[in-house]
């Protein structure tokens, strides 16, 4: 499923424009990227949480010649689901 046919299931559920689902599924993903930019962790019940992390610096290696590189420092998101959709998905 990608975000149009998200829409597309927001809008069958909610009725109105399919420019409107557009709008609403745009609005939430970027409430979700807007709290995460700024550090914060967004929850939402039955789905699971979002947060920003910070992986440490580290020595790679770059594959087309071997050479050692450092990695820097970043923060990357993260997401851990909710025991509801755990369940829900492994009993399908």
């Amino acid at each position: 499923m990608n975000k149009a046919a998200l829409a597309d299931k927001v809008h069958d559920v909610l009725g109105g424009t399919k420019a409107d689902a557009e709008r609403a599924v745009e609005a939430v993903i970027d409430g979700i990227v807007t709290g995460l930019t700024k550090g914060e962790e967004v929850s939402i019940a039955g789905l699971g949480i979002f947060e920003a992390k910070m992986r440490a610096a580290r020595t790679g290696r770059n594959p087309r010649t071997g050479e050692s590189i450092q990695i820097k420092a970043m923060r990357v998101p993260k997401f851990r689901a909710a025991k509801a959709l755990k369940d829900a998905v492994k009993g399908a």
